[in-house]
């Protein structure tokens, strides 16, 4: 079993940066990819970003490319999402999640453990 939780959520105003961390206390959390994802009000939850195990493949959503970078230190059993240049579109709460496997999702169905979510307001 692995449980998540996120925070560094908070506001700010556009242009701006936050850097959300994803902590688990479960001793297997380096075998598992973890992704990002997002969910506005009134719209479906988005894929934002991916990470595999050992950090060494990561993949985006278009809209966060150059933008955002997801990064990871499972001596911490730790995943980070580092978020550049803010938008107000991108505020939404953002939730990790983590998945068994060495390929990188965008899926949602893929991933098998959920966090309960970090709010992210960017002002204009």
């Amino acid at each position: 079993q692995v449980q998540l939780v996120e925070s560094g959520g908070g506001l700010v105003q556009a242009g701006g940066s936050l850097r959300l961390s994803c902590a688990s206390s479960g001793r297997t959390f380096s075998t598992y990819g973890v992704g990002w994802f997002r969910q506005a009000p009134g719209k479906e939850r988005e894929f934002v970003a991916a990470i595999t195990w050992n950090g060494v493949g990561t993949y985006y959503a278009d809209s966060v490319k150059g933008r955002f970078t997801v990064s990871r230190d499972n001596a911490k059993s730790t995943v980070y999402l580092q978020m550049n240049s803010l938008k107000p579109e991108d505020t939404a709460v953002y939730y990790c999640a983590a998945y068994v496997g060495t390929y990188l999702y965008r899926v949602s169905e893929k991933y098998d453990y959920w966090g309960q979510g970090t709010q992210v307001t960017v002002s204009s």
